[in-house]
């Protein structure tokens, strides 16, 4: 098997997608590949950010405001930086987590996708469908899933 040359990783800001930019700074630097870290978010007014941060208490990370992921980015950038990545590009794509992971793959040309296994046995998850298991399912490339809960 031929190395990875491209690798794309979504990350939501969250713990769990965090330690998924880490696994995937360590193979992007392995492999001497180019990480695509990518984001999806919705923009939202700052009154309709207050109020959902209120209400989604430790599960707030996941709202963004009126600039477009750009501190998930950064946090994630430092983060991949650290553990070894060398060529990288962040990208903000508004849109639903999925769809866009799968696009932004597409578009970059990336042969390895990876996200964290974060609500891949939750309730939700099993009823609704998760980012991971989902990604995995349309993916056309290889998809590494990292345990990161």
């Amino acid at each position: 098997m031929s190395a990875y040359q491209t690798i794309l990783v979504g990350t939501d800001g969250s713990q769990s997608s965090l330690a998924a930019v880490a696994k995937a700074a360590e193979l992007a630097a392995d492999s001497q590949a180019k990480l695509v870290i990518a984001c999806a978010y919705y923009p939202m007014r700052g009154r309709d950010v207050a109020r959902a941060q209120d209400q989604l208490g430790d599960e707030a990370y996941q709202v963004v405001g009126s600039a477009p992921a750009e501190d998930t980015l950064q946090t994630a950038r430092d983060r991949a930086l650290a553990h070894g990545a060398v060529d990288l590009q962040t990208l903000a794509v508004q849109g639903e987590p999925v769809p866009t992971l799968v696009q932004a793959a597409q578009d970059a040309a990336a042969d390895l996708v990876v996200v964290g296994n974060r609500g891949l046995r939750s309730l939700a998850g099993r009823l609704l469908g998760s980012v991971p298991a989902d990604v995995a399912r349309r993916s056309g490339t290889d998809v590494l899933i990292v345990h990161t809960t």
